[in-house]
């Protein structure tokens, strides 16, 4: 095998083994790795010799730190410019076709969720049959501060979210722990870091069968035996916050919501960040996340993925993207000069029309 191809490929028994490999770049997701990885799944789908998936992570740093920001960045436009939707709708399309490829998966998938696991991260994990979270655990869908939106299911996974928990970390992209993963439902077992080897070893030699739904519960009574114990497991700030969170935001409207979160005063470090992030974030991205957790309430998993590609492909040829990746990771100023640059100045129309795809026949992905 190519120890340098971004994705390893490699076979344990029955258990079949995909791992992102850009350790360098957190395995952030290029195109390659999609449809490298799109390829492979479909192939041990129809392979009858594969009985589960596990998909990690080179190194210990991150399972997958998002997505190729910096060539959606060369390819989006800025305040003004003409967009060419082109490279977006293919990337996107491609990435979703993958995460939902995951979501519908026959076969169990195991994801070993260590470090960050953010953005695209995210994407492929949360549709994986077992997920994994470990100590060292670092989520977060902090799209606000490129001036995108949670995407990859997001629409879906914040939605099933206690309380509105959902939509604090859409607005806020506060990060978030292992121990927030289980109580928020975006995890299944926490289990050590180190035990990553031993777990791998231990799955590949489970006596699989022809029974898929044998396969699973094979799988899920190993995972849970190897659990961390609860005395050992870091606190979640989700859990310890979730009261206040609530009352932050219990209002009928966007605008009272994003007041109380960033009008917050106490000494609690956690919610200052959260507050600060909201408060210098995209003013568009909070429209959009407002209205993608209500729309999508009674959205098929297929229909989210469509209306999350009008999203992408949109916010990418607005402006906000392009003004929020050149501040936080081009120039590196972070001092985003967002046109309009409050929340008030968001005309509903300009909202409206990020939902409404600028493809002129089919929807890129109508055969979800």
């Amino acid at each position: 095998m190519d120890q340098d191809s971004p994705v390893l490929f490699s076979r344990r028994g029955a258990l079949a083994i995909a791992t992102l490999n850009l350790p360098k770049a957190l395995n952030a997701l290029n195109s390659s790795m999609i449809d490298l990885l799109s390829a492979q799944l479909d192939r041990w789908a129809e392979d009858t010799e594969v009985a589960a998936v596990w998909i990690d992570g080179s190194g210990d740093k991150a399972l997958c730190a998002g997505g190729d920001v910096v060539a959606l960045y060369r390819e989006s436009a800025a305040y003004g410019e003409t967009p060419d939707y082109g490279f977006t709708s293919d990337f996107f399309s491609r990435e979703y076709r993958l995460d939902y490829q995951i979501h519908t998966y026959a076969k169990p998938v195991v994801v070993w969720g260590g470090g960050f696991v953010m953005g695209g991260g995210i994407g492929i994990m949360a549709g994986a049959s077992h997920r994994i979270v470990t100590e060292t655990t670092r989520m977060a869908m902090p799209e606000i501060t490129i001036g995108l939106f949670p995407d990859v299911g997001g629409s879906w996974f914040l939605n099933r979210m206690p309380g509105r928990l959902g939509l604090f970390l859409g607005l806020t992209g506060a990060q978030f722990n292992g121990a927030d993963a289980l109580f928020t439902g975006m995890a299944d077992r926490m289990i050590g870091q180190d035990q990553r080897e031993s777990v791998l070893s231990a799955l590949a030699e489970l006596s699989f069968g022809e029974n898929l739904e044998a396969n699973h519960q094979l799988i899920s009574n190993y995972l849970k035996s190897q659990e961390l114990p609860l005395l050992e497991r870091p606190e979640s700030a989700l859990r310890e916050h979730y009261d206040q969170i609530q009352q932050l935001t219990d209002f009928a409207t966007l605008p009272e919501v994003c007041a109380a979160i960033s009008a917050y005063q106490g000494v609690d470090k956690w919610l200052q960040r959260a507050a600060a992030t909201l408060a210098g974030g995209s003013p568009l991205t909070p429209w959009i996340v407002w209205e993608q957790l209500q729309r999508a309430r009674h959205l098929s998993l297929a229909d989210i993925y469509r209306m999350e590609l009008a999203l992408a492909v949109n916010l990418c040829a607005s402006g906000h993207f392009k003004e929020g990746v050149r501040a936080l990771l081009i120039d590196k100023d972070r001092e985003p000069k967002w046109q309009p640059d409050s929340l008030e100045q968001i005309a509903p129309a300009q909202v409206e029309s990020c939902f409404e795809g600028p493809w002129g026949g089919e929807h890129p992905l109508a055969d979800l």
